[in-house]
């Protein structure tokens, strides 16, 4: 029994002894430096500025990309164009952060899905409204269904809060996306996931996406497709077009 103890002991401090706190400790790669903005919501050194208050060079039109964007720029921001339809970056992008800021106009009408609506297309997989939809729309007071209200992932997942702020105050989206993968026979690999903070508040939690946004029906997906651009909405309702500012992105 003793030579047992003695043989217990022994192994102990051998294994005491061969691990160390360094063997554990990682020094390379090192992460690069990033400068950051004297404010949370300035572009980082290493962002891609999509729009900095002047111009929509980042931006195209859906309808033909060879064509600028045409919605109206004006005082640092830009505003929807009703009627001119749909604008995407000239750039695609796989996995990335994304800073953008949105106003309701304070004089904003209607009700329900026809009050200050637009969508932040996460991935635009095509014409139209194809993609993966951020919705945007005033739920300041204005009721609809939940998985169509702010911060939700349209008809999929409903936000954990309403953070909205009032008409005419601006509001800040931002988001981590994961893009899905597709397998060589077309089939899904990985789901697209995505994280959103709603004016600093989480209200989409690192969730695994069904498929692009589908108006009517079920989500799925249906067609792999690799980077995609980012697309806004002039979505023809009849209120008060919205506005938008300081949108950045970092791809990952």
């Amino acid at each position: 029994m003793k030579r047992l103890i003695l043989l217990a002991l022994s192994f102990l401090a051998f294994n005491a002894n061969a691990q160390k706190p360094e063997d554990t400790e990682v020094y390379k790669p090192v992460p690069p430096k990033v400068s950051t903005g004297a404010h949370f919501a300035d572009a980082p050194s290493d962002a891609l500025i999509l729009f900095d208050g002047k111009n929509l060079d980042q931006w195209v039109s859906v309808k033909d990309n060879s064509k600028p964007a045409q919605w109206t720029v004006a005082d640092g921001a830009f505003t929807v164009k009703k009627g001119t339809g749909n604008i995407q970056t000239k750039k695609s992008f796989l996995n990335y952060q994304l800073h953008l800021e949105w106003k309701i106009p304070a004089n904003i009408t209607g009700k329900g899905q026809g009050r200050g609506n637009s969508g932040l297309f996460l991935a635009s997989t095509g014409g139209g409204d194809d993609g993966y939809e951020l919705q945007i729309l005033d739920n300041y007071n204005n009721d609809t269904y939940v998985n169509g209200q702010a911060g939700s992932i349209y008809k999929q997942f409903v936000p954990l809060a309403n953070a909205n702020k009032k008409p005419g105050e601006w509001q800040t989206y931002d988001v981590i996306w994961t893009a899905p993968t597709f397998n060589a026979n077309g089939s899904l690999n990985t789901p697209a996931r995505v994280t959103v903070f709603f004016n600093g508040v989480l209200v989409q939690n690192n969730i695994t996406l069904t498929g692009p946004t589908q108006y009517i029906g079920a989500p799925s997906y249906k067609k792999a497709h690799g980077a995609c651009p980012i697309k806004l909405q002039d979505h023809g309702d009849p209120s008060e077009p919205i506005s938008f500012r300081n949108i950045w992105i970092r791809e990952l």
